[in-house]
């Protein structure tokens, strides 16, 4: 079974697209290529369980296994080594990516306390989005008894354009809920 919004994009957001920003190729339309979600879990430091249970929240959130990242460098003020583990990500593409989006933009983010609209300037001037959330416990699947310690998360949306303005369009047209200029 095809995800909404991949259906979506070839049926509506192409069409949309190639009249907003004047294309004439279909394939030189912006397009999401990959979500990495990526917890960094700084108390597995001094316990290993909380990195346990990170990898746990995000196999269970992404339905993938994620892979454990490691501490680049020292940080003596941090009591981190090189090579410790504190933190888990997850490179989603294909359908897994389509349905994970849809699960944030119509299920997650309404759920999240205050929510008044994404930052829409939160580019890295080459056509991808970050967000961030504070505490796991916004997506439904998660238990909130089972998990004690709040851990936040950083999503990043990969496009294939280096235009910011480009990207911020295509997101748009899957139904990202950006804030306009009369919110605060």
């Amino acid at each position: 079974m095809t995800p909404r919004l991949f259906e979506k994009y070839n049926n509506e957001i192409i069409a949309s697209l190639t009249k907003k920003l004047g294309k004439t190729n279909i394939h030189s339309v912006p397009k999401l290529e990959k979500i990495v979600v990526n917890m960094g879990v700084g108390s597995a430091i001094q316990d290993k369980k909380y990195l346990e249970e990170a990898v746990d929240v995000l196999t269970i959130i992404t339905g993938q296994k994620p892979i454990v990242t490691t501490a680049r460098r020292s940080i003596a003020g941090f009591r981190l080594r090189e090579g410790m583990n504190i933190g888990c990500k997850v490179t989603l593409r294909g359908a897994r990516m389509y349905e994970f989006m849809d699960r944030l933009i119509s299920i997650v983010l309404p759920r999240v306390r205050d929510f008044r609209g994404l930052n829409p300037n939160s580019f890295d001037k080459r056509g991808n989005y970050n967000l961030g959330l504070a505490e796991q416990l916004v997506f439904p699947e998660l238990n909130p008894d089972k998990y004690t310690k709040s851990q936040g998360m950083n999503i990043t949306f990969v496009t294939n354009v280096d235009s910011d303005d480009e990207a911020r369009e295509l997101l748009r047209e899957f139904g990202m809920p950006f804030k306009t200029g009369n919110e605060r």
